[in-house]
């Protein structure tokens, strides 16, 4: 028996890449919409650019899911308000957050 996600939203953070990425796919897979967050910075926290979601969110579309890309900086209050009321927008829900 496989755990379906059918219609449920999730929010994951770091998703550009490594096991965010692996949840994030592996959850459109079973039918969640997800919102694919990645800062995109360099380690010392310098720069940020959405590319990495992007390329998740394509894969994500490319396969029949559903998905949109956030380059939130989750250290940050505000910016994490605006992703979920940006989810919120998109999708009229958040059921799941993996950070």
């Amino acid at each position: 028996m496989t755990i379906r996600f059918d219609d449920r939203v999730a929010i994951v953070t770091g998703a550009g890449n490594g096991l965010g990425r692996a949840h994030a796919l592996e959850l459109a897979r079973r039918g969640a919409k997800l919102v694919i967050n990645d800062f995109g910075g360099a380690r010392d926290g310098s720069g940020g650019s959405q590319t990495a979601a992007e390329k998740v969110v394509e894969e994500i579309t490319a396969n029949g899911g559903e998905a949109m890309a956030n380059a939130a900086n989750v250290s940050d209050h505000a910016q994490c308000v605006a992703m979920a009321e940006a989810a919120l927008s998109r999708f009229g829900r958040i059921d799941i957050l993996i950070n």
